[in-house]
């Protein structure tokens, strides 16, 4: 059994020795599952009811918004992979998901300015009040949208490598304890996702096809910011692991230049099987090969 005093490979938020009693465990736990939370609110209060905004205040096709939700998916598909390794090699979690939750706040905000001040519309009307086909776009407000959209997209490959793994963080699995609270964990994250998603979808979509996008991307930008201040209050809590292996780019490298050493012996290789076949047929080949 592990000792209850300081947490084996674990420091706290000043990089000293982590006390079992006063760090991570549940108490550290729920501020990571309320980021969770708002992070799923505010990534599905644009991208439930994206179709409606692309087809309507900003008049495009539906082929056309078809086409862009899909490249827009794509992507924020895709950057966890890169972000991961980023986290990994060089902030570590903590850091990646308060700079994720920064950049969800910043975006959101674009959001809201570009679809609700009258500057960014070219008739000069507002959609805090007005429904989706009343204001027609304007270049400047396309342009922050699709920027502000991509941040999105960048914020959510932050959030999705590192929140659930850095909640895990908060428990010691070789602890019996702890270790069966580790588990129930997971099963609360998820509750935690479905409800953020659930939310959403009821009251975002809702706001924005009956009362306006500015305030139905205003909320999601609210519930962030609060998400963050709750997150940062956790700071003295939190447990941080810290990890004696390399960068994940530098094993990438080395497996990258082990295939190619490998790929090399197997040509020397398949060169010697060829000399040899012409030396028992009694071949002539005036080509010399060399492996180093």
């Amino acid at each position: 059994p592990r000792s209850d005093g300081a947490v084996p490979g674990v420091v706290d938020f000043r990089g000293g020795p982590a006390p079992r009693a006063s760090t991570g465990r549940w108490s550290a736990a729920m501020f990571v599952l309320g980021v969770e939370i708002a992070e799923r609110f505010a990534y599905h209060g644009v991208s439930a009811n994206l179709i409606s905004y692309l087809t309507g205040p900003l008049g495009e096709s539906t082929a056309g918004a078809a086409a862009a939700i899909n490249a827009w998916s794509g992507v924020a598909t895709m950057l966890p992979l890169l972000v991961a390794c980023v986290a990994d090699a060089w902030l570590g979690r903590f850091r990646t998901i308060v700079l994720a939750s920064v950049l969800f706040v910043v975006s959101m905000g674009m959001l809201t300015l570009s679809s609700a001040l009258p500057v960014f519309h070219s008739d000069g009307c507002t959609s805090f009040t007005s429904l989706s086909g009343a204001c027609s776009p304007s270049p400047v407000q396309v342009t922050i949208f699709y920027v502000s959209l991509y941040l999105v997209a960048l914020a959510e490959a932050g959030h999705k490598p590192c929140a659930q793994a850095f909640g895990a963080d908060q428990f010691d699995q070789h602890h019996p304890e702890e270790s069966v609270s580790r588990s129930s964990f997971f099963n609360w994250w998820y509750f935690g996702m479905c409800s953020g998603t659930a939310a959403t979808t009821m009251v975002s979509s809702y706001i924005q096809d009956n009362i306006g996008w500015g305030l139905g991307f205003g909320i999601p930008c609210l519930v962030m910011v609060l998400a963050l201040a709750m997150f940062l209050l956790g700071t003295r809590r939190y447990r941080y692991y810290t990890s004696t292996q390399s960068s994940p780019f530098a094993r990438l490298a080395r497996a990258f230049v082990a295939l190619l050493k490998g790929s090399k012996s197997s040509q020397c290789a398949k060169l010697t099987l060829i000399t040899v076949e012409i030396d028992v047929f009694g071949l002539s080949c005036d080509e010399q090969h060399s492996c180093g």
